[in-house]
């Protein structure tokens, strides 16, 4: 009975009703999943290479100086002489130092 079935079906229709939901998966997988995935990998990295004297920012919108770095924390100062314990997961990004604006003269 089984060996009839298998038979009868027909083989085309298999095939393309099988293929749109592969496509469908590559398309989330390679569009969804991998980005972020590498996004994940990159925000690892980047914790795990902190440094004392680095300027951050908090996930929370906290801009300070990293002035101490422990396994799974970070001391920052925020102001001369306030300092806040963070967890390392806390830190978003680094900012990069502001350049000296250099002064900007017209001749007339």
């Amino acid at each position: 009975m089984f060996l009839t079935l298998l038979l009868q079906a027909p083989t085309g229709e298999g095939l393309t009703s099988l293929l749109f939901p592969v496509a469908i998966a590559a398309v989330v997988y390679f569009f969804m999943i991998r980005p972020q995935q590498r996004k994940a990998a990159e925000a690892k990295k980047f914790r795990e290479a902190l440094a004392k004297g680095a300027s951050v920012v908090t996930i929370g919108g906290l801009h300070g100086k990293v002035v101490e770095v422990n396994e799974e924390s970070v001391i920052i100062e925020v102001d001369r002489g306030t300092r806040l314990k963070f967890d390392r997961t806390a830190v978003a990004r680094e900012v990069a130092p502001k350049a000296a604006a250099a002064p900007t003269t017209t001749t007339t």
